[in-house]
């Protein structure tokens, strides 16, 4: 594996760190006010995170995504936090979050992603291959983290 793409894997890890420390003393109550100004919270922030990352490498792969469908399509671009998210649920997130880590780095160097269905992004940059959705993702979850710490600030957490 080249240089390149481990420093994306490093870069991921630091990210999803990062998200993880942002949101560890938070209670389900800070995690789902939506403060003035904004249109979600800040568990909507992490969870869409968990989801895009599989949307974007995996399934624009062609490959299965482990992932329940209704979670999918709370979380994907374009949703808004309709319901408040059961605790267990934003646990199983974090979870995620920190295992597909691995998996995807993992995938990677097994060789898995074989294929890519191109796919323009509302940030202007179009994802021709799996190597373009890696970095490109870690760009969306240092946006999504950007807006965790906006909306802790916007709550005087």
């Amino acid at each position: 594996m080249e240089n390149n793409m481990n420093n994306n894997f490093e870069i991921l890890g630091i990210t999803r760190n990062n998200l993880l420390n942002a949101v560890k003393d938070l209670s389900m109550k800070d995690l789902h006010t939506i403060p003035k100004g904004f249109n979600n919270h800040i568990a909507w922030n992490f969870n869409h995170c968990v989801i895009v990352q599989q949307l974007l490498c995996y399934k624009l792969s062609g490959l299965e995504i482990d992932l329940d469908s209704e979670l999918i399509k709370r979380y994907s671009k374009g949703s808004a936090p309709t319901e408040e998210i059961m605790e267990a649920d934003f646990e199983l997130c974090k979870v995620l979050l920190v295992k597909n880590i691995h998996k995807i780095k993992e995938d990677y160097e097994k060789g898995i992603f074989k294929t890519y269905k191109e796919y323009s992004t509302s940030y202007n940059i179009t994802l021709k291959c799996v190597e373009d959705a890696i970095r490109f993702n870690n760009v969306h979850e240092g946006l999504h983290f950007g807006y965790i710490m906006a909306l802790k600030r916007a709550l005087e957490i």
